[in-house]
């Protein structure tokens, strides 16, 4: 009796161990995190519509994913800007949806993802910089 009670518990634990398993929460913005971060997106989209190197480089922390050939304005116009912002994806970042997100450090970023590249912004004392791209694998 006492192995048929304690069968049962088991399977029925079993049975409910995936209602218990719960994808990790998604983290929400606060509604002012979300206008400062649609402000900058905004100026952000602009430049990069209007193909402005230099007003891109002015909204991007340098040296760029702290790499010294992309050490300052004139070496990230130069060398980052066209190699990461090809019409193609020029065009991604003005219809991609931006991705919130907060690390364990806790801090705010957002991604676009595009085709092979995520481009990653995060909050600074001096508000929302394009700081890095990576492999979207």
């Amino acid at each position: 009796m006492k192995r048929t009670l304690a069968s049962a518990l088991c399977l029925a634990f079993l049975a409910s161990a995936p209602a218990l398993a719960q994808a990790p929460k998604q983290a929400v913005a606060s509604p002012a995190l979300k206008a400062e971060f649609d402000g900058f997106i905004a100026k952000f989209r602009a430049a990069v519509k209007a193909n402005d190197s230099a007003a891109v480089a002015g909204m991007t922390r340098l040296p760029f994913m702290e790499d010294k050939t992309y050490s300052d304005a004139a070496k990230f116009r130069a060398k980052a800007y066209p190699e990461f912002f090809t019409a193609k994806n020029r065009a991604c970042i003005q219809r991609a949806k931006a991705i919130y997100d907060r690390d364990g450090d806790k801090n705010d970023t957002y991604h676009i993802a595009c085709s092979e590249s995520i481009f990653t912004f995060n909050r600074t004392p001096a508000g929302f910089l394009f700081t890095d791209i990576g492999v979207n694998d």
